[in-house]
């Protein structure tokens, strides 16, 4: 049942109200790995990961850190007022109030990482880490050598700035292209945007690792724990600044 965060840590935190509501403004607690700081924001301490300064204190639960592969047709939050399908439809069982680290379009599928950890979340997802994320994508038509370049340097849109890492042309069907690149930055839409700024639609769209976890051969709608190699791994991205990922094998079809 939700109720206000000021409430949730003045109970678990074992404070008064007041000095609750000073933490909350001092930026101490985060919601599933978001600083909260304006007063009468409502939580569930049975579903979300609420910390004070880095440490659950909703209730005691053991961390889970999930590889899972979004189908398209999903959506990436834990729950849909349009009642579509959420991607923690896809976990059940596997753990105590999982959040989805990142967002992940409706119509795109791919790696996703869940977890209870907000501290983790949030070093994997903000920009300031600039943790490389890795896709394959369907175009519609084939990019001359002109569009390549722009898209080298970057392009413009409407809301926002595309520049592609590590932009490689994978393979050519009669009328689509399957190209493979790197954004650290995963603003809303901003790779289906990009290509259409250039009049290329996207065709499909998958999501085929974050530093160096990949897909593998997990297939879609199911999940995986990740390693602690993989989990440190992840974590030594967040402190490096982020690396070049290498391309590990994804659709192609």
């Amino acid at each position: 049942m939700e109720e206000r965060l000021q409430k949730i840590v003045s109970r678990y935190g074992h404070v008064s109200r007041r000095a609750a509501e000073t933490m909350i403004g001092e930026g101490r607690v985060s919601v599933n790995g978001e600083i909260v700081s304006r007063m009468g924001t409502k939580a569930d301490p049975a579903r979300d990961a609420i910390r004070l300064d880095g440490k659950l204190i909703s209730s005691e639960s053991t961390p889970v850190y999930l590889l899972l592969y979004k189908p398209r047709g999903y959506v990436t939050t834990l729950r849909d007022p349009q009642n579509r399908p959420v991607v923690t439809d896809l976990v059940k069982g596997q753990g105590e109030r999982l959040f989805p680290v990142g967002r992940l379009d409706y119509d795109s599928e791919g790696l996703l990482l869940m977890t209870n950890d907000g501290v983790f979340a949030q070093k994997i997802q903000h920009p300031r880490y600039g943790v490389p994320k890795r896709y394959r994508v369907r175009i519609e038509g084939h990019l001359t050598a002109d569009e390549i370049q722009r898209l080298k340097k970057g392009v413009r849109f409407e809301d926002g700035f595309f520049q592609p890492r590590d932009l490689r042309i994978e393979k050519r069907n009669d009328k689509s292209l399957w190209v493979s690149l790197s954004i650290s930055e995963g603003k809303n839409r901003m790779i289906r945007k990009g290509f259409a700024a250039l009049r290329h639609d996207v065709e499909r769209l998958v999501r085929v690792a974050i530093g160096d976890v990949g897909l593998g051969e997990l297939k879609r709608g199911m999940c995986r724990h990740l390693t602690k190699q993989e989990i440190e791994s992840l974590l030594a991205y967040s402190s490096q600044g982020g690396q070049t990922v290498r391309p590990p094998k994804g659709p192609t079809s």
